[in-house]
Order: structure tokens, then sequence, then C-alpha cells
């Protein structure tokens, strides 16, 4: 007997996370700009806003991609079906800043287009950076974020990163505007 009410289970999201390529740069390049917009409005002065547009984002990290200046240099993106929704960029940390451990990785920005968050992708991007730096021989993870992202500071801080007390006072704007970022670390 048919059950006319039975439904077959829908299809399930396709959500993955991979090494990001050239031609990746143009969503990319849309992801930061919508998001940096968002997330700077009230930070920057409105010139530097009005900077953020997805095609000079997108030459920057095509240009990025193409010749990465080390093998620790990464950029990582967050997939919904072949959607770039998010991305991480990973570096090698600057171990002249004290505090920095030897052999420290940073996660230079992360990510994620409003439309797409709250499905896991930044957590998802968070793993595949620590696995990256931990397969580069990283055993440190350090990041900067400005001092008021409450919402980003709680996502890192969840994840195992805290602040270890260093700030700086980042040149943001042409007539000498300051940003204060706070850094965060955990051991990877």
């Amino acid at each position: 007997m048919s059950h006319p009410h039975t439904h077959s289970p829908g299809p399930s999201a396709d959500a993955s996370v991979r090494t990001g390529r050239t031609t990746d740069a143009p969503a990319v390049g849309l992801v930061q700009a919508t998001v940096w917009t968002e997330a700077y409005a009230d930070l920057l002065p409105r010139e530097a806003v009005d900077q953020f547009e997805g095609p000079a984002f997108a030459s920057v990290w095509r240009h990025s991609l193409e010749a990465p200046p080390t093998p620790v240099h990464r950029l990582l993106v967050a997939c919904a079906g072949d959607q770039v929704v998010g991305f991480a960029a990973i570096a090698p940390a600057d171990e002249a800043e004290p505090g920095v451990p030897a052999g420290a990785g940073e996660l230079t920005v992360i990510a994620v287009h409003p439309d797409a968050r709250r499905h896991g992708h930044g957590s998802r991007l968070l793993n595949a950076v620590g696995d990256t730096l931990r397969a580069n021989d990283r055993t440190t993870l350090v990041s900067w974020l400005p001092a008021t992202d409450e919402a980003t500071r709680a996502f890192l801080d969840t994840a195992g990163l805290h602040p270890d007390g260093a700030w700086r006072e980042r040149v943001v704007g042409p007539e000498g505007q300051t940003l204060r970022e706070i850094r965060v670390q955990a051991g990877l």
C-alpha cells in the first residue's frame, strides 16, 4: 500500500572547503567586498569603505593565487554546491612580533557572505585552516581582528582562539585615522 504523505529525504546541502583557484578570484572578491562593506561601515572612513569593490579585491586575489609568496600562503574557499560563499587566507605569522612563537601561522582573513552564514561554512573554514597549518608544520595559529568586532571574536573564541594581550593601531584612513586591532591565538 502506498503512503501518499511519505516523503523521501530532500537533497542535502553540498557544503565543502577546498583550496582556492585563480578562477575563484571574482567570487572571493565579491564575498570580501560584501562582508567588508558590512563589517567596516561604522569603523572606517567613508572614502575607505567606498573602495571595497569586488573586481579590485578579485585582482589582488588572482595575483596572489598565481604567485603565492611562500608555500604556507594559502586561500581556502567554502562552497555551497559550486558557489563560493566564504574564504579564509593563511600565511606564516610574523615571528618577530613579541608573543608570537616560532612556527606560528596567521589567519589573515576569514569571511562568509551574509546570506550563507549559520550553515557551518565558517567552522569548516577554520577547521581547514588548522589542518592546513598543521600539515605545514605550524604549531600555533594567530589572527588580528578589530577590537570592536564582537561577532568574529566570539566565533574565534569558541574555536579556542583567545586574546593574548597584544593590540595595535592600524592606519586605515587618508588622514591617519586608525583602527585598534587585538591579536588572538591558539595552539594547533
